[in-house]
């Protein structure tokens, strides 16, 4: 099962104000009501209920993280889709790690 995998996942962060991410990348991470959820490619399909708490994406070497308050995810083998609101103003830049 593990040949069949994707190699990447393609993210999508969607806020009431912009489309703010759209990128191929290694792995997310998201924090649910139950949790933090580790997603990397060939995950099963899942939908996630988001709290608050850092919302962060994996792309090669360099990382990108937003404080987000809630929303769902909609996550699949080769996709995650989010819709969420940041914690912080949304003109304001991604940290990065």
């Amino acid at each position: 099962m593990t040949e069949n995998l994707p190699p990447s996942l393609h993210l999508r962060v969607i806020t009431p104000k912009k489309l703010l991410v759209d990128a191929r990348v290694d792995e997310v991470s998201l924090p649910s009501l139950e949790g933090s959820l580790g997603i990397l490619p060939g995950h099963r399909p899942l939908l996630a209920a988001l709290g608050k708490g850092v919302l962060s994406y994996r792309m090669a070497k360099r990382e990108e993280k937003f404080l987000v308050r809630g929303g769902f995810a909609e996550i699949e083998p080769e996709k995650v889709l989010v819709f969420t609101e940041l914690s912080q103003d949304e003109t304001t830049k991604p940290s990065r790690g």
